[in-house]
């Protein structure tokens, strides 16, 4: 499914947002707007009915032994 890009502005759009549902329905991301004004995004949700498989990128990523650990007090405390 391609996405296309369309502005809407919202002031100015005589659409129901069941056109602007059907739309996005159909692959194309709805960007509305005020004016210039950026409000919103309305994108499609993308449903993968595709089982997750535990290992598939198995030596990818690592985690540390104590990355369970208390911070350090001065994690906390150091000015920010």
């Amino acid at each position: 499914m391609t996405t296309v890009q369309k502005t809407v502005d919202i002031s100015v759009t005589q659409m129901s947002v069941q056109e602007l549902l059907h739309l996005v329905d159909e692959g194309t991301e709805i960007l509305l707007t005020d004016g210039n004004n950026p409000l919103a995004r309305l994108v499609p949700i993308s449903q993968q009915n595709v089982p997750r498989i535990a290992g598939l990128h198995e030596g990818e990523i690592w985690t540390s032994n104590d990355f369970d650990a208390p911070l350090p007090e001065e994690f906390w405390t150091a000015g920010g």
